[in-house]
Parts: C-alpha cells; structure tokens; sequence
C-alpha cells in the first residue's frame, strides 16, 4: 500500500491534483498532431491558390488600376497578357510616356496569332459631336472591324449613354488650337493611344463635322486594299504654300522639300509609328512653323514626303469646298443636304486608286453644321449605303 500511495504521490502536481504517468505522456503527442495537421492544411491552401493564380490570372483576384496600360498585376508570360488592348483608355501617363511606349514596335513583321485588322476613328473635336447619331448607324453591325478615339478640350465632359460607340473612347487630352503646334501635338496623341491596340492598321483623322460617305464595308475594302496612305502633299507656289516656308529649317528641311497638305488624313501603321517616334522634325516645326505658317498643314505633310513619299497616295479621303473663299471651307447646313448635292460629292471628281484612275476619291466629307443631321439622316441609306 505504502509504495502504490507513494507512486500517486510522485504524480501529484504543484496544485494537489493528481494526473496519471499515461496522460501526461499523452498529452504532448496531441499537441504535435495538431501541429502537422494544421502545416498540411496551410501547405493545401498554397498549393491551390498558385494553380488558381496560374489558370485564372491574379488580374482576376485584383483590381486593375485604369492608369495601367499594362498592369503589373498581369500575368507576363502569355501573349495575350502582352497584345489585349488597354481595357481604359484613361492612364496618367504624360505625353512622353505615353509616345514611347506607342513607338515599340515588333521586329518580327508576322504575327504569331490571328488577327483582324481594324479601322482606328480618331475624332479630333472641341466638344460634342453632333453628327453621333449618323456614326452610330455607320458603325452599327460592323463590331469588331474599327476602333474609336475621342481627342476634345480638357474642359468638356462627354455624356454619352453606355450603348453609344463614343462610350468611354475619350483619351486624356490637352488644349488644341488652329494653326498651333498643338494641334498637331493633339493628333499625335490620337495616333499613340490608337497604337496601343495592337490590331488597329489604319488610322483615320476626323472633326466633329464630319461625315462618312459609304457604308463601312466600302470604306474597310478601299482602305486594306489600297498601296498607298492618303495624305495631301503637294508644293504649292505662292504665299500660302512656299510662302509660308522659313529659311531657318534648313538644312534639314529645304524650300525643296517644303510641301502643305490637307489636315485630315488616312494613314497606315507604319507611318502612324513614324510620327510618334519623330523626334528630328518636330522642334524644326515647332519652332520655325507658327502662325501664319499654319503647321498642321506642313508638319507631316513634308515629314512624310522626306522619308517615305513612296507610301503616299498625296491626296486626302475627306472632302471640304474651299470655292466660297476664304480662311475656312464652306459649312454645309439643313438647306444644302439634297440627294443631288450628296452624290456630286461622291462621284463628281476623278483621281488614282493604285495607280488606276476611279470617281470614287472621297470617303468622308466636312464641315457639317448640326442643322444638317436630320435630312443626312433622311438620305444617308439610299446615298450612302447605311
């Protein structure tokens, strides 16, 4: 009795309770099992998150920052990370951000993955755009062959309803004025931020007057199948075009070499990157080109003409009438749009179209009044097509 009650009195502890040797080994051995199930389970939940990351992309478990062009928080190593286009065109980046990263360009000419060409509309525009409703139409069924982009002054904020093809396409944007150089500063602005999507191949310069003449098959085929850009250039002599030539740009840029050229332009992806890459013209232009020098009319008009003037069509695809004098062409309202007035400016000229002569020289036309909208709404499916 004496050496069993001593064994329980061994066991008792500080307290006075007594525990038996077989629990107090046991209960160590509980604590580890805990232990390791516990570590299995986080290594678990490791495991599957990595694979969730891995199919799913982290893009879809953050939110992506409207600054990003391309979020840090995309998965790198897809090709499809790299040529989804921006999913907002709003970003913070300035203009020489915004300039270099549009100037990459591959160096391996094919692409490794389908792709649909597209038509990119850049609307240079002080503020509304009345002809919206006749866009809309011209656009509508024709998803996935154009994109839109929307320059206008930083004072205006659009108010387009969500089903609108204008929803959400306006770029950051700066102060433009006539005849300044940041006019053209605007443009190429239009053309960096269209450059971001990688499917866009042609690059057409609007204003918020203008109107589309064919239906946008028509304008898509004359484009993809044409070998040239239309952009104006020509030597004019007198004092709007030679005239306006300033001695101090030489020897870069010669009397010779001196061309004026329409505003309004079609261009091809080759030179939309030449023009926002050039950094040898630009100050020549901004600072030998100012009013009365008119630099929107001269500035890629003979840059174009310098390095590539095999790839120039020198003419434009938007009509205006200059015959009514002076500064501006004439501004067409509701009296002057009759079914007569609308075909004589779609057939009335004759001009090449790879190097094969056609009545078929204007794709666009300008300037609109918004009194016009409604009889061009009234005419635009027996004229235009759409």
């Amino acid at each position: 009795m004496q050496s069993r009650v001593g064994a329980l009195e061994e066991s008792k502890d500080p307290g006075g309770s007594i525990l038996k040797t077989s629990h107090v080994r046991a209960l160590p051995l509980r604590l580890i099992q805990f232990l390791l199930m516990f570590v299995v389970l986080g290594l678990g939940v490791s495991i599957l998150s990595m694979h969730t990351i891995r199919y799913f992309g982290v893009q879809h478990l953050a939110p992506t920052e409207p600054s990003d062009v391309r979020s840090c928080f995309v998965e790198p190593n897809t090709l499809e990370s790299w040529i989804r286009p921006p999913s907002s065109l709003l970003h913070s980046m300035n203009d020489t951000e915004l300039l270099w990263l549009a100037s990459c360009v591959p160096q391996v000419k094919e692409y490794p993955f389908k792709r649909t060409p597209k038509i990119a509309f850049m609307f240079l525009t002080k503020g509304p755009l009345p002809m919206e409703p006749l866009w809309e139409r011209f656009f509508k069924g024709h998803e996935g062959l154009y994109s839109i982009y929307v320059h206008s002054l930083p004072s205006y904020s659009p108010n387009f309803s969500s089903s609108s093809v204008f929803y959400k396409r306006q770029i950051p944007s700066k102060l433009a004025e006539w005849g300044e150089m940041n006019m053209c500063e605007a443009e190429r602005r239009l053309l960096a931020n269209a450059l971001l999507d990688i499917s866009n191949e042609w690059f057409v310069l609007l204003s918020e007057s203008c109107i589309p003449l064919s239906n946008l098959s028509i304008v898509y085929h004359y484009l993809s199948k044409s070998r040239y850009s239309f952009m104006g250039s020509f030597d004019e002599i007198g004092p709007y075009g030679r005239g306006r030539y300033n001695e101090h740009m030489a020897p870069l840029v010669n009397l010779s070499n001196w061309r004026k050229g329409s505003q309004w332009f079609e261009i091809n992806r080759i030179l939309a990157h030449k023009i926002v890459q050039d950094t040898t013209y630009y100050p020549i232009f901004r600072d030998f080109c100012k009013p009365a020098c008119y630099v929107d009319e001269h500035y890629f008009q003979t840059m174009l003409t310098i390095e590539t003037p095999h790839l120039l069509a020198n003419r434009t695809l938007t009509y205006v009438d200059w015959s009514r004098g002076g500064a501006h062409p004439a501004t067409f309202g509701k009296g002057d749009i009759t079914e007569e007035f609308l075909k004589k400016i779609t057939t009335s000229e004759n001009c090449l179209y790879n190097n094969q002569p056609t009545t078929l020289c204007f794709l666009f036309a300008r300037k609109f009044a918004p009194s016009a909208l409604e009889p061009l709404l009234e005419l635009a499916s027996k004229v235009f097509g759409y």
